[in-house]
């Protein structure tokens, strides 16, 4: 009788083991509840990718910055930005390191399959970027057969990787993609159009071609299944496209 009791409450606590586990695994998302507990709302990006993040000086600014900003003070707390490299950006929200990913990210399936995307909150669209003094590019169809830069990981190094021919040159920020180009070593690089504009501003060497390649629209990442951080970021980006916040911040920084 004692062994068989003893064998009951051995099972018991195992099970009550298991299911605390699996509470824990649970409990890892961070939701509103850990982010006001936390005090700050963590932002994962890569502040190369003006005018939407970048550095000036010691400071991060840009469309995406501003925006994370009042997504936070919505909140009631503070912003930090976790700089890195693009391509770990959706895995820092997965693991929980970020609880954003806001980085002029364009949503499509593979990446859906990782993460939940906010609503939109911008159009872009693609283009290519080349040397003034290139006249043998003149279009996507003059792209086969060239050395293409592109910032790993992007829907420019998606698209890109699609052209007949084409040797990839991926770096790990879009400015550096754009140096390659300005060097020679790329014979064209593929952009998001405000990013363009914005390098083509310090680069006068350096244009943008003729017609998008395509278009796309920027959100915010969130780990799959925080339903609570999702509706508190499609509150705050309602508001500010509601207000115009949104174009102004874009005017803000490119002009």
């Amino acid at each position: 009788m004692k062994k068989n009791l003893f064998r009951i409450v051995s099972l018991v606590i195992a099970a009550l083991a298991v299911i605390a586990a699996i509470s824990s695994c649970g409990g890892s998302v961070n939701d509103v509840d850990k982010i006001k507990a936390r005090g700050k709302l963590i932002m994962a990006t890569n502040a190369s990718f003006p005018p939407f993040e970048f550095v000036d000086g010691s400071e991060y600014v840009g469309v995406d910055v501003d925006m994370a900003k009042e997504i936070a003070a919505d909140l009631g707390v503070e912003l930090e930005i976790a700089d890195m490299e693009f391509a770990s950006i959706i895995g820092a929200v997965q693991t929980g390191k970020a609880d954003l990913g806001i980085a002029g990210m364009s949503v499509n399936e593979e990446r859906k399959q990782s993460v939940d995307f906010s609503i939109e909150y911008t159009k872009s669209q693609l283009y290519i970027l080349v040397k003034t003094d290139n006249a043998d590019i003149t279009g996507p169809d003059t792209l086969v057969n060239k050395t293409i830069a592109v910032q790993t990981g992007t829907t420019s190094d998606t698209y890109a990787s699609d052209t007949e021919g084409a040797t990839m040159q991926r770096f790990s920020s879009f400015l550096d993609a754009a140096q390659a180009v300005k060097t020679g070593k790329a014979d064209a690089m593929v952009v998001d159009v405000l990013t363009a504009e914005a390098i083509i501003a310090e680069n006068a060497d350096l244009k943008m071609l003729g017609e998008p390649l395509a278009d796309e629209g920027y959100a915010i990442a969130v780990a799959k299944g925080n339903q609570t951080l999702l509706d508190a970021v499609n509150a705050t980006l309602t508001r500010l496209i509601d207000e115009g916040k949104i174009e102004e911040f874009k005017t803000k920084y490119a002009g």
